[in-house]
């Protein structure tokens, strides 16, 4: 049965954050089910056209700050497995784009249900020990902005399906909202589940189907997420879950003629490097295919003499060390005045005090491990390097410890140089470079905060003078897609602040907005006219 109404969908708004303070009931279940997923056993397949694909090949899966514990296994795949991935969502897409936006709308509000009701425990205790994220980061991330993206998502597919033409008299204008020829190839992070349910969950509710490959470091709640959206009712082969080498699927996805959309969040290095094989390749698509990355991030925070030394400090804290600094929008350098620097860092250095590290399962841990031991060895190294460097100086942290798990303590490096390497260099660890300033350097430290990154992502201001921070907002207008007055420069919420950079941060496509689900149609205008002329002459012909 075709629609036979313009429905009205149900309120959507924002996921609230439970708070898993000691005594809530959300607090004993998720212990419960860390309890019950550390026993181990996992053997996760992967999903391709519905059904469950185990390959032998076991790789293991264990918990980034207990690398001696063993949660289980999943099956690598290689280029067999793309290709039936690929053969899966082609045979998948007739059915599925034709099927009505309120169906696949369902599909989506179902499963965003599934997550925030009786999957909440198990998405947050996976991501909890898979990605290594504390209670509350990981309630943020895989329960509420995953469910947030999949609500809004919908709410924004109905607003764009309305974006319609005027018609003249006798004319009905029409769009029809296309998806696009052929499939979408989802490459997703570690850091955030919900970046990674939405990478693939955006161009499929737009009628697209999807050849989605997880970070080996997150497969555990990539393969929940798939459980979910089959279980709210997402056909066959709409999205197709493998494990296989980077290289390897590229190699198929990129060469297939069908190829029609790369939907991306990782470092700026794989982007351009799949950039380029897309343009290489160019000739042999069917049609152009969409590029659209989140990519590196430099992010800053900027305080003006103005500003209030003890909120500068938090933000700093919050923004620098919350999920180890894993998160593309961390604070990873600052600027800070001089007349403030002497308080601002006693105040971090207070916090850092008090902050634990440690294991996810003592809530009481603000700091947890860093993803892998790659991650942690550069990390170390970049320490090492500040400690021995006459241009740098570790004012608090510089320690780390991989005998158990993956720890980077909480680190603040001085750069007495503005362009020292990691004021210049991401990171992705719990590591802030500071430049101290005089105040009699505004302008030429602006300068710096504009020129010193080649990304663009997320900025913040600190200012306690109005015409000041109207000033930093326009000269600073180009230097971030997130832009943060008197705060940290991460904590974006979809439908509040849609996110996204540019310059070498990416395409600024901003995720879990109507701009983000434009790249996954491809518009088709359709002109009816009432009654047709008869007669070829228009009246600008005729004699007097």
């Amino acid at each position: 049965m075709s629609t036979k109404g313009i429905y009205k969908l149900p309120e959507i708004k924002n996921e609230p954050v439970k708070s898993y303070a000691p005594g809530s009931p959300e607090r004993k279940e998720l212990k419960a089910k860390l309890a019950e997923l550390n026993k181990g056993g996992l053997d996760l397949p992967m999903m391709i056209g519905g059904k469950e694909v185990r390959t032998g090949n076991l790789f293991d899966i264990r918990p980034p700050h207990d690398h001696q514990q063993l949660l289980g296994h999943y099956h690598q795949g290689d280029k067999t497995q793309v290709q039936m991935a690929i053969d899966a969502a082609l045979k998948a897409k007739p059915a599925w784009e034709a099927m009505n936006w309120e169906s696949r709308a369902a599909i989506f509000l179902k499963a965003a249900d599934l997550i925030t009701g009786p999957y909440r425990a198990e998405f947050n205790a996976a991501t909890m020990l898979g990605q290594s994220k504390n209670a509350f980061q990981a309630e943020i991330d895989c329960v509420c902005e995953l469910a947030d993206f999949y609500r809004y998502n919908v709410h924004n597919m109905c607003d764009l399906y309305a974006m319609q033409p005027h018609s003249s008299a006798g004319v009905w204008n029409r769009t029809v909202w296309r998806p696009l020829e052929g499939f979408v190839f989802a490459l997703t992070p570690f850091n955030f589940t919900s970046i990674a349910g939405n990478l693939g969950g955006a161009p499929a509710l737009m009628g697209n189907t999807v050849v989605w490959k997880p970070s080996r470091t997150a497969v555990y709640s990539a393969w929940l997420i798939m459980k979910v959206l089959k279980e709210a009712g997402l056909p066959d082969g709409v999205i197709n879950l493998v494990y296989a080498n980077g290289s390897e699927t590229a190699d198929v996805v990129f060469n297939h003629p069908q190829f029609a959309g790369l939907h991306f969040t990782g470092s700026t290095e794989v982007f351009n490097g799949m950039w380029e094989t897309i343009a290489k390749n160019v000739s042999k698509y069917k049609s152009y295919p969409r590029i659209v990355g989140e990519t590196g991030g430099k992010d800053y925070v900027f305080a003006a003499p103005s500003a209030p030394a003890k909120q500068v400090a938090t933000a700093l804290t919050r923004g620098a060390f919350e999920y180890q600094g894993q998160k593309c929008s961390a604070a990873s350098r600052a600027y800070i005045p001089s007349n403030i620097w002497e308080d601002v860092k006693k105040f971090v250095a207070d916090d850092l005090a008090t902050i634990k590290t440690g294991d996810v399962q003592d809530f009481s841990n603000f700091v947890n491990a860093v993803i892998d031991e790659h991650s942690f060895d550069k990390l170390a190294k970049a320490i090492d390097e500040a400690k021995k460097s006459p241009d740098a100086e570790i004012v608090c942290g510089g320690t780390y410890d991989k005998s158990k798990g993956y720890f980077i303590y909480p680190t603040v490096i001085w750069a007495k140089k503005p362009d020292y390497i990691t004021m210049k260099e991401e990171l992705f660890g719990p590591v802030l470079t500071v430049y101290v300033y005089d105040p009699k350097d505004f302008e030429k430290t602006i300068d710096l905060v504009d020129s010193t990154s080649k990304y663009a992502l997320t900025g913040a201001i600190f200012s306690s003078d109005r015409s000041q921070i109207e000033y930093l907002t326009e000269r600073l207008t180009h230097s971030a897609g997130n832009f943060y007055i008197n705060d940290k420069p991460t904590g974006a919420v979809v439908d509040q602040q849609p996110f996204g950079g540019g310059r070498a941060s990416g395409t600024n496509d901003k995720a879990g907005s109507i701009f983000n689900l434009l790249r996954w149609v491809s518009p088709q205008t359709i002109k009816e006219t009432f009654v047709p002329p008869t007669n070829y002459m228009y009246p600008n012909f005729l004699e007097e």
